[in-house]
This record gives C-alpha cells, structure tokens and sequence, in this order.
C-alpha cells in the first residue's frame, strides 16, 4: 500500500507538469526520498519503490508523460542502470574474495536449489491457474516461466544488504550458489527448452 500510495503521489506530480527536466527530478526524488521514508516507516524499501514503478512504468508513461519526457526519462534511468550495475558486480567481485566457501556453505547452497524452484514453481503455477479461467495460455507456460526466472544482481545485492551476523554469510553463499546455477544451468537451457516444448505443441 505504501508503494502505491508513492506510485499515484508521483503519478499526479508528473501530470502537472510538461517538462522533461523537472519530470526527471521527480521521479528521482520518488525513488530515493521514497526508499528512505519507507525504512524510516519499517517497511521494505525495495518492494516499495518497485510498486510505484510499476504504477509509474504503466499508467505514467501513458497518461501523464509526452513524447518527449518518455525519451529523457528512459535514457536517464538507463544510464543510472548501467552505472548501478557496474558497482553491483564490482562489489560482489570484492565479497568473493573474502568469503569462505565452506564444505557446509557448499551442501547448504546445493540444498537451497530445488527449494527455490519449488518456491517458484508454487509461486508461477497459483496466479497461472487462477488466470485459466479468464484467458487461455500456452500448454507449457509453467514450465518457462519457472525455468526463465533466472536470479542475478538484485538477489545478490539483498543478500549483501543485510546487517553482519553469523547467519549472513551463510545467506550471501547460498544466494550465490543459486545465482551461479540461475545463471549458468538455467539461462543457457532455457532456449533449448523453449524450442523443445514449442514442438509439443
């Protein structure tokens, strides 16, 4: 609800305004004074400020955006992107290097595979088949979608936001046994599985 609540504040902001620059600022100004007053509230940041981009990506872009801003908007928060990225993986090279990847860490991780494609298979196959009795999707459709949901940056980079305990470095191994995995066995598969199940049909 909060993210919502942030989505339709900077939705209304942008209709009232026909400038790209200021419509930049806003959506800036949405993302980092709302991550930190969603933290000073207790409440997910993340989650928050992924809810209002959605309601901005989607009803924003289209009712309360010109041409024009959308073309500075995308080229600005791609930039921002690509910058962001860069430390990311420059911060998760520096973490390797002082984790110990222990034998437990190892099985840990290891154990934690099957468990996270169940979780996303529960995850994919409710809303998919309370979706059935509206439309009509592809006989395999689960199966993508699950095997798709490849794991990366963002699973790591929570990983490594939490506090220091004994507990989170298990939790940062773990994440990046199922990232590696993610990565490697599932993102060079899944093509050959989307050709193999396009043949079922």
């Amino acid at each position: 609800m909060f993210g919502l609540g942030l989505g339709y504040a900077g939705y209304f902001l942008l209709r009232s305004v026909d400038n790209y620059q200021v419509e930049v600022l806003v959506t800036l100004a949405l993302v980092m004074g709302g991550y930190a007053l969603a933290l000073a509230f207790h409440l997910s940041g993340p989650i928050a400020i992924v809810i209002a981009g959605l309601l901005i990506g989607n009803r924003g872009r289209v009712l309360a955006m010109s041409d024009r801003t959308r073309e500075h908007l995308d080229t600005f928060w791609e930039l921002v992107d690509e910058v962001l990225n860069a430390v990311l993986f420059v911060l998760i090279g520096l973490e390797v290097l002082i984790l110990q990847f222990t034998q437990e860490y190892l099985i840990a991780g290891l154990l934690m595979i099957p468990l996270v494609l169940l979780a996303r298979t529960v995850s994919v196959a409710l809303p998919v088949s309370l979706l059935k009795l509206k439309r009509e999707f592809s006989p395999h459709i689960i199966k993508i979608l699950v095997w798709g949901g490849i794991r990366g940056g963002i699973s790591v980079a929570l990983a490594l936001s939490l506090p220091p305990s004994p507990m989170r470095d298990v939790i940062v191994a773990m994440t990046y046994i199922v990232v590696v995995f993610s990565i490697i066995v599932q993102g060079l598969t899944i093509g050959r599985l989307a050709k193999r199940v396009q043949r079922e049909i």
